[in-house]
């Protein structure tokens, strides 16, 4: 069993979505960030950074934060969506999205989405790097169904941050490879489920 301490932002859902593909029983406990709620002693407890998600796996007492670390660990556990021989290339992606796909693109929904008049600077230069981080998933996805190969955590990882591609000012019809990869996805039943943990929020957006 695993406690997953959640809310309903791109690194949320990375997990809720690998707990689903996994098929690991979990139980939900919802942060609300939008009341500070990441900032409570028992949840600094488990994740120091007041970071959702995190995870504490019942079987060995083990807690984790970060959503890269969460990943690899519960695909380690399972033997799941990471195999040896895609391991370093699942590695690489992973790295794409933590180092600079979910970064950029979450200062894109600060100054394209939520604070739009905040810093005509901070908003073309966040704008432009968005359209070059997804001109680099387009293209590796030109020749790769997936980004490393099989379905894995690398696609797990990328995926939520994809799904708001409008508050990035991105439209997925320029980017036709990301466009299939990401339809494709957005068809799977465990995907749909972890979309919607933990609360629905919404359909799934479709370009």
């Amino acid at each position: 069993m695993i406690d997953l301490y959640t809310w309903g932002t791109p690194n949320g859902r990375k997990v809720s979505i690998m707990l689903e593909e996994i098929g690991l029983d979990y139980t939900v406990h919802p942060i609300n960030i939008m009341k500070d709620e990441q900032f409570t002693p028992d949840f600094l407890e488990i994740s120091p950074n007041n970071k959702i998600p995190a995870i504490v796996d019942q079987d060995n007492g083990l807690s984790l934060m970060e959503s890269g670390a969460i990943l690899v660990y519960l695909a380690e556990k399972t033997g799941k969506l990471m195999t040896a021989d895609q391991r370093w290339q699942i590695h690489e992606w992973l790295m794409f999205q933590m180092g600079g796909f979910g970064p950029m693109l979450g200062q894109a929904h600060h100054f394209l989405h939520f604070n739009k008049d905040a810093s005509e600077y901070a908003a073309n230069r966040y704008r432009v790097e968005s359209q070059r981080l997804y001109s680099v998933l387009d293209d590796r996805l030109e020749q790769n169904r997936f980004v490393a190969g099989d379905y894995s955590i690398a696609d797990i990882a990328l995926w939520p941050w994809a799904s708001r591609f409008e508050w990035q000012e991105i439209d997925l019809n320029e980017y036709e490879n990301v466009k299939r990869w990401y339809l494709e996805i957005a068809e799977r039943p465990a995907v749909q489920r972890g979309y919607k943990v933990p609360s629905d929020m919404g359909d799934i957006p479709v370009p």
